[in-house]
């Protein structure tokens, strides 16, 4: 078979490809058959196994098919794939658009809807990655996993270069959000949720993107500021303002104090420490239960007012609410749109303290200890000072966030600070790019923003975080904006010497 004009003729040989899509099936079968192929069900007299095969044999099927037509794309048949990903999304679209009237709902594979719209989009990713692998034949091309970093990579510089007016212009959607017609109370409390990440993963974007070092811990410090904030407030009256600082300060000294032990880690060394070190924060809070409330928590934490006006219907004697100072009927989204913005002022000084620092020498410090710690100390730096102070710094912000967190829940208890949150902050700084500040913001919309969608359907809500960490695991490994422009460069001088 001919590939492109001049191209020259070659055999193909599914037999790989046949290999592939059944090893495939056969670790779907593996898995499923224990996860989906039994479930218990409860008839009122006790518990009984039901079987559910049937989805079992669709799932291995799906799978295989899939993988095997992926690795015909890949050898260059992918016409077979194409005909077959049209005929199935065509079949599945009009059963599902036509509900459980139409007469090809049997053919549809499963009884959720989610999950076979899931199916639906993507058979559609196949039959668009068959027709661009077409399309490169024809032009007598081989797009290559190389050649797709570089291109996205290419996306990334320009997305970069154009960060001095994208920036504002987030911004300002960020700002005007709450004001919206079509925005609801959801909607603005959701984004209190995203800001709240994107805060986390700033500051924690300061100890793994610049410095480079792996801290899986990050959540102690969002634990001490939580629990800062609500013991000074609960027990010595404290405002959220401040007790703001303070649990900051609280933070960056845990901060240095974990510093000090893990100065000479490196790699996989430094993430189990940081990682350890998570876990006594947790367990501390846990065991310490005639301070922290142990597995009880804190409750009753005062909510931040707007200088000094509660957003309380009934507010104390002699003050008054905000609804009634400004004369305005009173509702809840006002303390919701409060905390919007006060979070999003929180974020921004992050990062406008981020993009300040990372120009100081202490930032580009920073950075050369992340490229290599034995250049740094040749070159005179001080290891020791400019990981404590990445530490101390990262921390900081993490207890600003852990503060604000306390006071939107007016809750706490030690189960929101366990491990799983340190990997998901540690996700979106990763899957954002290395040192991007932009690419936090996307990741946290994509790992935070999108999943909340699906949180009425609680049996899919985790399996939409896991299809979006492996998408881009798959299409970006080095995260969505990793190109980023070194942050001193050096231009020859008018003479030819070099200059900064």
């Amino acid at each position: 078979m001919a590939v492109g004009a001049g191209a020259a003729t070659r055999t193909f040989d599914p037999l790989p490809a046949l290999k592939e899509g059944a090893i495939a099936g056969l670790v779907t079968l593996a898995l499923a058959i224990g996860l989906v192929g039994f479930k218990t069900v409860d008839l009122g007299r006790g518990l009984e196994l039901d079987t559910r095969m049937v989805d079992v044999a669709w799932a291995v099927a799906i799978v295989a098919l899939g993988r095997t037509g992926l690795a015909l794309i890949r050898m260059g048949l992918a016409w077979p794939p194409l005909l077959g990903a049209l005929a199935t999304g065509l079949v599945w679209g009009i059963a599902l658009i036509g509900g459980e009237q139409s007469s090809l709902r049997a053919l549809v594979p499963f009884g959720s809807p989610v999950v076979n719209w899931c199916l639906l989009g993507a058979a559609v990713v196949i039959a668009m990655r068959a027709g661009m692998a077409l399309r490169a034949s024809r032009a007598g091309a081989q797009v290559t996993r190389t050649d797709r970093d570089k291109r996205v990579d290419r996306v990334g510089a320009q997305v970069q270069r154009v960060a001095l007016w994208l920036g504002p212009v987030i911004v300002l959607a960020a700002v005007t959000l709450p004001l919206m017609p079509f925005v609801d109370r959801r909607i603005v409390d959701l984004g209190v949720l995203v800001l709240t990440y994107v805060m986390l993963g700033w500051g924690l974007n300061i100890v793994v993107g610049l410095a480079g070092l792996l801290d899986l811990g990050y959540v102690a410090f969002y634990a001490i500021g939580a629990y800062t904030y609500a013991m000074l407030s609960t027990q010595l009256g404290l405002s959220f303002w401040l007790c703001l600082p303070i649990a900051g300060l609280f933070a960056a000294l845990f901060g240095v104090l974990l510093g000090f032990p893990v100065l000479r880690l490196r790699g996989d060394y430094l993430a189990i420490v940081t990682m350890g070190f998570g876990e006594m924060i947790r367990i501390i809070l846990i065991n310490w239960w005639w301070f922290t409330g142990g597995p009880n928590g804190i409750a009753s934490i005062p909510r931040p007012s707007f200088f000094g006006l509660p957003f309380t219907k009934t507010p104390p004697e002699g003050t008054e609410s905000f609804h009634t100072f400004f004369g305005l009927d009173y509702t809840g989204d006002h303390r919701v749109t409060f905390l919007y913005y006060l979070i999003l002022g929180l974020a921004l000084a992050t990062n406008l303290f981020t993009l300040r620092i990372r120009k100081l020498p202490i930032g580009r410090a920073w950075e050369a200890l992340r490229e290599d710690e034995t250049a740094c100390r040749a070159l005179g730096i001080n290891p020791t000072n400019t990981k404590l102070t990445a530490f101390a710094l990262g921390a900081m912000f993490g207890g600003f966030a852990g503060s604000f967190f306390a006071t939107r829940q007016g809750f706490i208890s030690p189960e929101s600070f366990t491990f799983l949150e340190s990997a998901v902050i540690l996700a979106i700084v990763v899957l954002g790019g290395m040192g991007s500040q932009l690419g936090v913001v996307l990741a946290a919309i994509l790992l935070i923003g999108v999943p909340e969608f699906f949180r009425d359907l609680a049996a899919f809500r985790m399996l939409a975080f896991g299809a979006g960490m492996v998408a881009i695991m798959l299409w970006r490994p080095r995260g969505l904006l990793a190109h980023r422009d070194p942050t001193l460069l050096l231009r020859p001088g008018p003479a030819g010497r070099g200059s900064g």
